[in-house]
Order: structure tokens, then sequence, then C-alpha cells
């Protein structure tokens, strides 16, 4: 009887998926009525191969259409000339994954070195933009360095518009592309390795400490992902400017350093219906302000796990030398 059941659900699902098919390659000779019927016909095929497949004592897991969020450490400046650093080839990874996996649009991303209001968002909409040099202190040579990019005011007005519609005050401006994004994404994605010829749409943090505001942030924006659009955020996971000037000699990590970028992971990665709350505790560690004294570099993680919505999050690798830590994470699927 089970022998039966299979043969009569495997011809049928063959018989679904040649009319499917015949629908396809005949989509421009048939009628408009006839063309309706086309999604159905597909629809039809898949679900008598789950049929077949659970008959068959097999499952089908049906991949996510959203693209990933990422958040990645982007490091200081000096991280685009030391290709001897850990982190170098972690960055060249996760930028083969977007532009060879992935294949986006296009990009929004929200840097640390960006706030704009504390209760308000600004969204760069210039489609050309000069690079703005938002350090201080190093080589000449690093302020000579170029990332070819470009932006769009279309992407940027649909940004604007799913902020306004979450009740978040929004609005264009034209401002370069800083540190935060061309410092990561010239080894992600560099323009002789791996070129990202698609829009980058960059978007302000708030000028607040509030971690659930900036998740929240995160959220209003989750919709771009059904569109083929990437997020990401561009921070540190553990950021003291301040203890690094006194660590420079010694890679050894202060002691602040594991203890909040381990108590982070399991947070980022918490089922997604509790990951809001568990954030918040993070935050509200005796550690959490040695780790980050301006949460700068912490909020962008928050956006991130915002727009991953029901998407579990996943460090991809982290990494600890003196006062700073270089966790990567990514939410959701990536394409076989």
């Amino acid at each position: 009887m089970e022998l039966k059941f299979r043969n009569r659900t495997l011809a049928l699902f063959i018989f679904s998926l040649v009319i499917a098919i015949v629908a396809y390659l005949l989509a421009g000779r048939i009628t408009p009525a006839i063309r309706s019927l086309r999604p159905l016909l597909v629809s039809t095929s898949v679900s008598t191969l789950a049929l077949f497949a659970r008959a068959s004592g097999h499952s089908v897991k049906t991949m996510s259409t959203k693209t990933p969020v990422y958040f990645v450490s982007h490091g200081g400046p000096n991280t685009m000339f030391e290709t001897d650093h850990p982190v170098y080839p972690v960055l060249q990874q996760i930028g083969q994954e977007i532009t060879q996996k992935v294949k986006p649009k296009a990009i929004v991303v929200f840097s640390a070195h960006w706030e704009a209001g504390p209760r308000d968002i600004q969204v760069n909409a210039a489609e050309k933009t000069d690079l703005i040099f938002d350090y201080y202190g190093f080589p000449p040579e690093y302020y000579k360095v170029d990332y070819p990019h470009r932006g769009s005011p279309e992407l940027a007005s649909k940004v604007i518009g799913l902020l306004q519609k979450a009740g978040i005050k929004a609005e264009p401006v034209k401002r370069g592309l800083d540190h935060g994004v061309y410092v990561g994404f010239s080894v992600a994605f560099s323009p002789d390795k791996n070129p990202l010829d698609i829009p980058i749409v960059q978007v302000s943090q708030y000028d607040s400490p509030d971690v659930d505001q900036h998740y929240r942030l995160g959220e209003a924006v989750a919709a771009l992902r059904d569109e083929n659009i990437v997020i990401v955020g561009a921070g540190m996971s553990v950021h003291n400017l301040r203890d690094l000037r006194f660590a420079l000699n010694s890679p050894r990590p202060l002691p602040y350093v594991a203890s909040f970028d381990n108590a982070l992971k399991p947070a980022m990665e918490a089922p997604p219906a509790e990951r809001q709350a568990r954030m918040a505790e993070v935050a509200k560690r005796p550690d959490a302000h040695q780790a980050h004294p301006h949460f700068d570099h912490l909020m962008p993680a928050y956006i991130a796990a915002g727009a991953a919505g029901e998407d579990v999050g996943k460090q991809i690798w982290t990494f600890h030398e003196s006062s700073v830590a270089w966790a990567m994470y990514r939410f959701g699927d990536v394409p076989a």
C-alpha cells in the first residue's frame, strides 16, 4: 500500500513539474488568463514534491528568500594596510560570500561613525560622494586612499519612507562615506579582487545610548531584505580607544574584552523571540562601559539584530587583542 502511494505521488509530481515547465516555456505565446495559472502550477509542483519527500521519509527544507544581515567589526584605517592581521582574510571571505553567493542589488549600511540626533535619523541621498578621513595621527598614505563607490537617491528615498512609516523622523542629506564603511569594505570588496558594483546607501544611527531604540531602527528597515538588499551594521564588538593608547605595546587583551565579547555572543545568537531582551541585558552589564565607553560602536550590532526579524544569528568569527574585539555575525541563510 505504501509503495503504491509513493508511486502515485511521484507520478503526480512529475506530471505537475512537466506542466509547470511547459507553461514557462510558452510564457510569450499563451493568453494572459492561462499565464496567470503558472504560479499555481509551480506551487502545486512544490507541494507535491514535499508530499513525496514526506512519504519517502525525508524532509524538505525551504530556504529563506530574504537576504542575510551582517554585523562586521570594521577596525581602524590601518586595517586597509595590515594584510597580515587575522581580520584581513575574514573580511575578504565575508565580501566574497556577499558578492558570489548572496548577490544583492544594493547594500544599506549603518556605521558607528555617523550619529544624527537623539530622536532622528539621516540618510545619505547622494549618488556621488567623497571619502571622509575622520581619523587623526596616521601616516600620510592613510589620507590618500580611494574607494570607488556610488549611492542611490532612489534607495535612500525608500529607506526614508520605511523609517517614516515606523514613526521615525528621517531626512535625506548629502554626506561623504566615513571610515566605518570604507575601511572594512575596501578589504571585503576590493576594487581589484572583489569589486562591488552596486549602490551603497549609508544611514546614520541615533546619538543615543538607547539600545532598544536602535533595535527598533533595524526592525524599521527589515523589509529591504525582501528586495534583495543586504543590511550591514559596521562597528566593533568591543571598542575602547582610551585604553588602546596604553596597550599598544601589548596585544594581550584586557579582561573586559573577553568577558563582554563572550556575553554578547549568546545574546546575538538567541532565539529571535528572546533576542531583544537578552541583548538589552548585555548592555547593562558592569563591563559594558569598559568595553564601550561610548556605545557608538556597539549600536550597529543592535541595528543588525533588529533587522534580522525571525532569522537566527551566528557568530562567524571573533578575535581579541588589547582593548578591542572583532566579532562578526550573520543573521539568516546564505544561498548555496
